[in-house]
């Protein structure tokens, strides 16, 4: 198998090499990338396993292209930049973004967020190899080897991956309050102290997307306790 393709798009151009040679010697392949363009056209031409995005990238800002990158593909998107708030950081996740780093970043702890955002399909594949194919609830319908979740009216909904890994975690546990920090380690959302809402905002477009018809998604929040997934879950 060949080792992953990482797309590194940052607007600095000594940055962007070294950060390049460390993945490379970590045992990822790497693609740099420069402008909107670049990310584009690798995307269209390429089979891209992550994006480090810089939000400074020259020409555009950095929210709407992660926006934009995740209308495209569920590719596991890091959101890099110099000064990212606590607002920035919730914003980039609600458009798509599965992690992020404050610049300047340590290449090490790069290339193991990378590797995280990269394992999160393993709940789910544990799930299959366990004889666990599909699940249902509610109408809906979890295909863990497809990777895909069709709603009750038959539309196919997208997930990316960090919001379909949530999911796995979720109906795997049916009916049964999850601790937030279990939910973090189970679906490999980092933990990066008291502040990273990750989970919270994870939570909340799974139950946009699982709100359908005007019924709610099965999804409850319990006060200093965690989650619950409330709907009964099949298992086929």
């Amino acid at each position: 198998m060949n080792p992953a393709l990482i797309l590194l798009a940052e607007t600095q151009c000594e940055v962007r090499h070294d950060v390049r040679d460390f993945l490379e010697q970590s045992g990822f392949r790497a693609m740099a990338a420069a402008s909107a363009h670049d990310i584009f056209h690798a995307l269209d031409e390429t089979s891209i396993d992550a994006v480090v995005l810089d939000a400074a990238l020259r020409g555009v800002d950095g929210l709407d292209l992660c926006r934009d990158v995740r209308e495209r593909s569920d590719v596991p998107i890091i959101l890099v930049g110099a000064n990212i708030s606590e607002v920035d950081r919730v914003v980039g996740l609600e458009l798509g973004a599965d992690d992020y780093m404050v610049k300047p970043y340590s290449a090490r702890e790069l290339a193991a967020r990378l590797r995280a955002v990269m394992r999160r399909g393993r709940n789910e594949r544990m799930l299959v190899s366990h004889g666990f194919g599909h699940a249902l609830f509610d109408g809906w319908t979890v295909d863990f080897g497809r990777r895909e979740v069709i709603a009750p009216d038959g539309a196919l909904v997208s997930f990316t991956a960090a919001e379909f890994s949530l999911l796995a975690v979720f109906v795997d546990h049916p009916q049964t309050i999850v601790a937030r920090a279990r939910l973090m380690e189970l679906a490999g959302v980092r933990d990066g102290g008291s502040s990273d809402r990750s989970v919270d905002v994870l939570v909340s477009r799974l139950r946009r997307k699982l709100s359908r018809g005007g019924n709610p998604a099965p999804i409850v929040t319990v006060r200093s306790a965690g989650y619950m997934f409330s709907a009964p879950v099949e298992r086929r």
